[in-house]
């Protein structure tokens, strides 16, 4: 006696050919959204870094020029402020837990189809 997974691969192959293109798009659709997650990270991390940077330079040039010139200017202290904020919003979004998911909807899939064969299997052998 044959298992079932074997009638079926012979009596009729467009099925399983159906779930295996099915297991691709799911598997392609599961890596374009965990690469989404890590892709996003390293950008916010990048910004984070180019920002913090920024900020320090122009807090550098800020202190020269108000030393240069004597006198106190909002300016002085707005522009470097604008980069420590988008340096804290990216450190922020790149520091922030991340829900990684990534491959449940396919290991539900996979759990699933064992699950299916196993039944298949037992009801074959009573």
């Amino acid at each position: 006696m044959l298992h079932p997974i074997f009638s079926t691969v012979l009596g009729h192959p467009e099925l399983v050919a159906d779930h295996l293109a099915n297991y691709a798009a799911l598997l392609k659709e599961e890596t374009a959204a965990a690469g989404r997650g890590v892709v996003e990270r390293i950008i916010a991390s990048v910004l984070a870094v180019v920002s913090a940077l920024l900020a320090l330079g122009l807090i550098g040039i800020a202190v020269m020029l108000g030393v240069l010139h004597g006198s106190f200017n909002w300016v002085l202290v707005i522009v470097p402020a604008v980069a420590i904020i988008v340096a804290a919003v990216s450190a922020y979004v790149a520091a922030r837990p991340a829900d990684f998911h990534a491959f449940t909807d396919l290991r539900a899939q996979l759990d699933a189809d064992v699950r299916a064969l196993h039944i298949a299997g037992e009801r074959r052998g009573n």
